[in-house]
């Protein structure tokens, strides 16, 4: 927050006393003997730690003032309009974000604009109750109000889009990782399949005399089924869900000692 600057007007003491000495704080409205101080915020750039006070006041007469004797109606006006002016580059940017990044960018900022917002309204909104009478503070505090409601909207959006497109790759992932799943596990049953075979066509395949090749054709034949039997077999067992581990309920040993 900014230093408080002491503006070139004149004060009664009773509201002068409210006013802290290094800055000038919240938002808010200060009323004292039909002096109506009004405190705002300009709107926050990036991060919004920095705050930069605007600060208005109106005199018993009607007339206001902003950050000393320069006419306060227009000024008042806009600071509003700055507000409308960022609400109008945030939809822009919303509407060209095509990733969660810019997303991300977006809603950064977009936090403390919002938070600031709805502090104009607020404060304008107490400015109102304290003079009734003044159309401009009914005027303005419309307009914030507005204004307000829109940014509000656009940060439910950003969130909504964001959380969309983090779901969104989250289930592609998960996706992803199943067909990774199922064709590991088409793997592993061709493997149960074949290691038989290939084992028993590894152990005939070497080039030593075992007997075997002088036996009649049909014996190729029963070792080949047996082989293909095995890999059945061992295909049942691959493909067999574990049992799930269960956990002894507590105090359930004690009971049975």
């Amino acid at each position: 927050m900014s230093r408080r600057i002491d503006y070139d007007w004149e004060l009664p003491p009773a509201l002068q006393q409210r006013l802290g000495s290094s800055s000038y704080g919240a938002q808010r409205i200060i009323h004292e003997q039909d002096h109506l101080m009004v405190i705002l915020h300009e709107p926050p750039a990036g991060t919004g730690a920095e705050r930069k006070a605007a600060v208005f006041l109106r005199k018993p007469d009607g007339a206001w003032l902003h950050k000393g004797n320069n006419p306060g109606e227009k000024a008042l006006s806009k600071l509003i309009e700055s507000y409308r002016a960022a609400l109008s580059t945030f939809e822009i940017r919303h509407e060209a974000a095509d990733t969660s990044e810019a997303l991300f960018q977006i809603l950064g900022p977009l936090i403390p604009l919002s938070r600031a917002a709805s502090n104009v309204q607020v404060t304008l909104q107490a400015a109102r109750d304290a003079v009734p009478e003044d159309v401009l503070i009914t005027d303005m505090r419309d307009r914030a109000v507005e204004v307000s409601r829109g940014i509000e909207l656009l940060l439910a959006d950003t969130r909504m889009s964001l959380d969309y497109r983090l779901a969104h790759a989250a289930e592609q992932q998960a996706r992803a990782a199943m067909e990774v799943s199922r064709a590991q596990h088409k793997l592993n049953t061709i493997a149960a399949l074949t290691f038989p075979l290939m084992a028993i066509g590894a152990a005939f395949g070497m080039n030593m005399h075992s007997g075997v090749e002088n036996l009649p054709g049909w014996v190729y034949w029963v070792i080949f089924g047996a082989g293909l039997f095995m890999g059945v077999l061992l295909r049942g067992w691959v493909r067999a869900p574990e049992a799930p581990a269960t956990l002894p309920l507590p105090g359930l040993s004690n009971k049975k000692k």
